[in-house]
């Protein structure tokens, strides 16, 4: 649905967009992050025929932007981080404009409103200035305005900018169900949030894709730390059992780096934290280990790399 060839943007001596390349297939829900600066916003201006790249090709379902940018618009539904809205009109003639800009009219024109008004629940509002709408209707109206001609393609830029954590909840929802039938691609600084919605993410840094996967794929691409929390009986296994020695057996593990002393219940029941490479699951190799040593393994708990360390470390 996406197609992105060596796409570049230059704004003098500066490069915003250095060479990218990427694809995302129809039905995708794709994240697109990276710190500000890093050419996210550009990347979505030249995907959405606002700017013109400086080299390299974009196509929406085939389309080039540059070539058939009337034809891309279409296809194309665009939520930018200040969304154009108009706060002296009321929500249904702000609505009613959008649709008569995007050439519908007559019996279409209606379809399309009333869909659109009962997927972004926002019927209640239709009668009140956007003004004196609150952040999350407002934000609610501007993705309404996106999703009017019924688009084949959504991009979002910051769609949760400056809203509280309930608002961010529903605007999420929201955007999950219209991610079952549409192409979805979401710039956010709220990575729980990208976390939770998106099956694909992507991260920009310096105008560059610094890593492209799942969330889980992205932990292994980043090399990310694992970390692991033991608890084990010293008291059990004779006197001949201690701190030194079991500490001794886990650090003797492949792609352990460290072990650490952690919090424990007793002098008996005493904890550990190992601290091991994120591209590999050392968990078997201590159940095996404490298996065979005969260490009394009460508990063992893996820390999740959270996809803030990945991000943090590919685009340090």
């Amino acid at each position: 649905m996406i197609e992105v060839e060596d796409l570049q943007k230059h704004y003098g001596d500066v490069r915003a967009v250095d060479g990218i390349s990427f694809k995302i297939r129809r039905g995708e829900v794709v994240g697109f992050l990276g710190p500000n600066g890093a050419g996210k916003t550009t990347t979505m201006k030249v995907l959405t025929t606002f700017i013109s790249p400086t080299s390299g090709r974009a196509r929406i379902d085939g389309l080039d932007v540059m070539d058939e940018s009337l034809a891309v618009r279409r296809k194309v539904g665009y939520l930018p981080e200040s969304a154009p809205l108009y706060p002296d009109m009321m929500v249904l003639d702000y609505l009613g404009f959008v649709a008569e800009l995007r050439g519908l009219a007559g019996e279409e024109a209606r379809r399309k409103l009333n869909d659109t008004i009962e997927r972004c629940a926002i019927g209640e509002v239709l009668g009140k200035d956007i003004g004196d709408l609150s952040k999350g209707y407002r934000r609610r109206v501007a993705l309404a305005q996106s999703l009017l001609h019924e688009p084949e393609c959504l991009i979002l830029d910051e769609p949760t900018e400056g809203l509280d954590p309930n608002q961010i909840v529903e605007i999420r929802e929201l955007i999950k169900g219209i991610g079952r039938d549409k192409t979805i691609l979401l710039s956010s600084h709220i990575l729980p949030e990208v976390q939770a919605t998106c099956s694909r993410v992507m991260i920009i840094a310096k105008g560059k894709i610094v890593a492209d996967g799942t969330s889980e794929e992205l932990r292994q691409q980043g090399g990310a730390e694992a970390r692991l929390y033991l608890k084990i009986d010293l008291g059990s296994n004779g006197s001949s059992l201690s701190i030194e020695t079991v500490r001794a057996s886990l650090a003797s593990l492949p792609m352990v780096k460290k072990v650490l002393d952690s919090e424990g219940e007793s002098e008996r029941i005493v904890g550990f934290e190992v601290r091991a490479d994120g591209k590999y699951d050392v968990r078997r190799d201590i159940f095996q280990m404490a298996a065979t040593k005969g260490y009394p393994l009460l508990e063992m708990r893996r820390e999740v790399v959270s996809l803030e360390d990945v991000f943090r470390k590919v685009t340090a």
